[in-house]
């Protein structure tokens, strides 16, 4: 997909990539902040972001604590 946009003519096709990232980091951000799923397919399994960003950021608390 980045080839396609970054070799397309058009700025606005181009800039789709860019959008399309930075609309995923707030859907991200704005689940955390509201405890709302954030959806997506991953291997062939729908999983939600929201829980696994959790999970990391517990793990790496206890990293921090083990220190």
């Amino acid at each position: 997909m980045s080839r396609q946009a970054t070799s397309a003519r058009d700025p606005d096709t181009r800039a789709t990539l860019k959008a399309l990232r930075r609309a995923a980091r707030r859907a991200r951000e704005l689940g955390a902040k509201t405890g709302t799923p954030v959806y997506v397919i991953q291997d062939r399994r729908i999983v939600d972001l929201t829980k696994q960003d959790r999970i990391l950021a517990k793990q790496r608390l206890k990293q921090r604590e083990a220190r």
